[in-house]
């Protein structure tokens, strides 16, 4: 690496020797990041991930400050890291080694260095988009960063050249860096600024990066001896003459002969340098705007709301640029040494699910492009896409077996397209498309290989993409989106005046549910994981039936038993849901499909749950959820953990699509208790809050192309729920619980119990820490009587817990079975002695 005090004289004579002042790659003045209030600010965890996202490019790395850079489809640069020399200070100074603060926006991500002698802050952005064709010279993410030193300082900013497209687009070797001269008469080009250009074996596809005011490193004459060095950007700060400049890290790349060349990419750069504050401010604005027109939560608890938030930001920084369209991507994560960034493809299935938290919280020209991109790749027999890599078009992607390797993303189709028009009231969009759907649908129905009329994996995967003995003929799972597309295609055709197709329809939707619990038959109340005809069936104890209760339309019977084995820790951990049972012969807790934990399963049984009066446990769900946000990569939830320890796989997409989305659509759909009908300007209410709340708003709820701002109030009663529309259009409110009144056409008095029982997430639900193992209470039955409330509970032995305790009749007297009500008012059970979790049943009567 390079020396300092040497070094710093001969920087400053080729400064001054080449008018460095007068450049135009020259440093930014005056760079501050704009703050808002959504901010995660926490000291840094080495290891720890982060990620900044966007349309055209991202950083992901981890929050030592080591990163790799991406200009969408292609990895630019890896392994960034920073040394430092102070003047005077004759030891070599690893940065990284010095990460202390990481400051997560919604615009930015910054990383302080905090030395005795400096502090560093790395600031990174995703920039927007331009019009631009995305195969020229482009630009989709920077890193700015401020020095602030007490004496003369070299910065040495080492990274490994990449341009890799990503995987499976073909590599075309080791990237060459060379050092382009600002000045192409410089006598000295390695003592003359510049930048570099990436060279590949390829023509068509080039890179380039530069830093205003660096030098390059080492650059090995080709007599030496091959060996891989670092290649080095070395900027040399001075206190007296630089203190406020701000240094992008600037980034382009072309991948067209014409893009790819010198001249093209310099002036990708010029641009680039010349609007770098501008490009900041463009994603600054965007942010700052964000959640004008999308619905956010105003709950009593304010970590909950930001975490809904969060979750919006989260899957709106998964869209990506393809060409002239935009798509849904499943996560990122680091890439390593491979050419791709997590699951950074765009995934069916996985946008699918995410559109019905994209349509809570209101954003359908999201929706509708992702619906749109998954339609212009339709099979033609009517079956939807499962994985299409950003690098699809450049490789014969359909003799790969990746696009359509899954079955389950053309029940989904269905079941999402009319989520879209149940809430955006676009019946327009749907008659446009109506030749796709009808497609999907003749597919669905075509392939029932066995003749049970049920849709079955002949088609490629259901859930399970490995299973212990062998794969299933036919899951669960499978067969009850089946039946939920099926009724979605029902109504779908009713819109569009099809009778004879919703009448077809909706018979197979009925027909498909009464043969479920026949054919999935069920052990100590289980539902069987997979039916597989003469073989019998799989009676492993499985999360996946919760997916019955996913679009409010269809159930399963008989399922208290299943719902209690769900909320006990046989299934839940005080992260969330295993997959499997962890009594099973095949569990394994740090297995793909076989034990680990999902937000995604999570998210399942919380609207099950939600839906089916087991509120508590949904509540407990819904949180854990939530609380990931937090956990590792800032802002986002990860996409799997350990079913045993409270860890993320060491191969978890920290950034995951669906697993963001698992906090809107159980808070929206289970909690808040809303469906929408926006062609009917109607929104059913049937909200399930918790004890300990006595307010929440939803500011800006769609309702087609409606704003609604939806009130809940408790009163004397329960809950007062009232609509205020933005526009002056009437609304109507209706609600399914058992004697709600409408009070006027936009407000309804919806009771509760005389006595209800909260979990205070505060106190009692917080995540655990690192490597613990489950040890929480759950409640595994919920049972409201008239005047009396009997819940079955589990817990460690010989512990005592305390539950928040609501009493709305405050005369009328609480009689408790089975625990006692302290003078706090609070509910407090003993448990039981012996070892691990024991039960016990108690009853409040008033």
């Amino acid at each position: 690496m390079a020396s300092s005090v040497g070094q710093s004289l001969v920087f400053l004579a080729a400064m001054m020797a080449t008018g460095h002042a007068q450049s135009w790659l020259a440093p930014i003045e005056n760079f501050t990041p704009a703050h808002s209030g959504l901010r995660l600010e926490q000291h840094a965890e080495a290891e720890k991930p982060f990620t900044v996202a966007g349309e055209c490019g991202a950083f992901m790395g981890q929050q030592n400050g080591e990163f790799e850079a991406w200009l969408f489809p292609v990895k630019i640069l890896s392994h960034m890291r920073i040394q430092a020399q102070v003047e005077g200070y004759d030891v070599p100074i690893d940065v990284n080694a010095d990460a202390a603060e990481i400051d997560v926006e919604p615009d930015h991500t910054t990383i302080t260095y905090s030395h005795v002698a400096f502090t560093l802050r790395e600031t990174f952005f995703a920039t927007q988009c331009g019009p631009d064709d995305p195969t020229k010279s482009a630009t989709g993410a920077m890193a700015i960063f401020t020095l602030d030193s007490i004496r003369p300082t070299t910065l040495t900013f080492d990274f490994t050249p990449e341009v890799k497209p990503m995987w499976p687009a073909p590599q075309f070797g080791q990237a060459d860096a060379e050092w382009i001269p600002l000045d192409p008469h410089a006598p000295n080009r390695l003592t003359a600024p510049g930048w570099y250009m990436l060279h590949t074996d390829w023509p068509e596809l080039s890179a380039a990066v530069a830093m205003p005011g660096t030098l390059p490193g080492i650059l090995a004459p080709y007599q030496e001896r091959p060996k891989f060095y670092q290649t080095q950007l070395i900027l040399h700060y001075d206190p007296k003459t630089d203190r406020g400049k701000a240094y992008p890290l600037l980034m382009a790349m072309g991948r067209t002969r014409q893009a790819a060349t010198n001249t093209s990419l310099e002036a990708a750069l010029r641009k680039e340098n010349a609007q770098a504050l501008a490009l900041y401010r463009q994603t600054a604005d965007y942010y700052e705007h964000f959640f004008d027109t999308r619905m956010t939560v105003e709950t009593p608890d304010a970590a909950f709301n930001d975490d809904f938030r969060w979750a919006a930001i989260s899957i709106d920084q998964l869209r990506v640029r393809h060409g002239n369209e935009t798509g849904l991507v499943a996560g990122f994560y680091s890439s390593g040494d491979s050419a791709r960034p997590g699951f950074g493809w765009f995934f069916g299935r996985d946008s699918l699910y995410t559109t019905y938290a994209i349509n809570s919280y209101g954003d359908f020209t999201l929706t509708r492009a992702e619906l749109e991109f998954l339609i212009a790749r339709q099979r033609a027999d009517g079956k939807m896409p499962h994985e299409y890599s950003q690098t699809a078009d450049v490789v014969d992607w359909a003799s790969t077996p990746y696009e359509y390797a899954a079955a389950d993303s053309t029940p989904l189709f269905l079941m999402a397209m009319e989520d879209y028009v149940d809430a955006s009231g676009d019946t327009a969009f749907l008659e446009k498309n109506w030749p796709a759907v009808d497609k999907a649908w003749a597919f669905e129905r075509a392939h029932d290989t066995d003749g049970d009329g049920i849709y079955d994996n002949s088609q490629g995967t259901g859930w399970v993409e490995s299973w212990i003995p062998k794969m299933p003929h036919q899951e669960i799972y499978l067969a009850l989106l089946d039946e939920e597309a099926s009724g979605a295609m029902a109504r779908l055709s009713e819109r569009m005046q099809k009778a004879d197709v919703a009448n077809q329809a909706n018979e197979r939707a009925k027909s498909i549910a009464a043969k479920i619990p026949q054919e999935y038959t069920q052990q100590k109340g289980m539902f069987a994981f997979s039916y597989n005809g003469s073989e019998g069936v799989d009676n492993t104890a499985t999360i996946y039936p919760a997916v019955a209760w996913w679009d409010g339309h269809a159930s399963l019977p008989q399922t208290d038993e299943m719902f209690q084995r769900w909320a006990s820790d046989e299934f839940s951990t005080d992260w969330g849901t295993r997959d499997v049972g962890h009594h099973e012969a095949i569990y394994d807790p740090i297995s793909y499909h076989q034990g680990s934990v999902w937000p995604l399963f999570t998210g399942w049984t919380s609207v099950a749950e939600y839906r089916t009066g087991h509120s508590l446990s949904g509540y407990a769900h819904l949180m854990q959820t939530a609380n990931l946000t937090t956990a590792q990569d800032l802002g986002s939830v990860t996409e799997l953990l350990s079913g045993d320890f409270f860890t993320p796989f060491g191969r978890s997409t920290t950034h995951q699509l669906w697993s963001s989305a698992m906090v809107v659509i159980p808070a929206v759909r289970g909690m808040f208790g809303l469906s929408l009908d926006a062609g009917a300007h109607a929104i059913t209410v049937d909200p399930r809050l918790p004890a300990q709340w006595d307010h929440v708003t939803l500011h800006n709820l769609h309702l087609g192309d409606l704003l609604v701002d939806l009130r809940f109030e408790r009163s004397a009663d329960g809950w007062g729920v009232r609509a205020e529309g933005k526009d002056g259009k009437s609304i109507k409110l209706k609600s399914t619980v058992a004697g709600a009144k409408v009070m006027t056409s936009d407000a309804l008095e919806i009771p509760t119990q005389g006595v209800e029982v909260g979990m205070d997430f505060g106190a009692n639900g917080a995540l655990p820490l690192a490597g613990a193992r489950t040890a929480m209470m759950k409640v595994l039955r919920q049972e409201a009587g008239q005047r009396s409330l009997t819940l079955l509970l589990e817990a460690q032995a010989d512990s005592t817990q305390t539950l928040f305790l609501r009493q709305r009749e405050r005369r009328a007297r609480v009689t408790v079975e089975g625990g006692a009500v302290t003078p706090e008012g609070k509910l407090e059970v003993r448990f039981p002695s012996g070892e691990g979790y024991t039960q016990k049943q108690v009853t409040l009567r008033w």
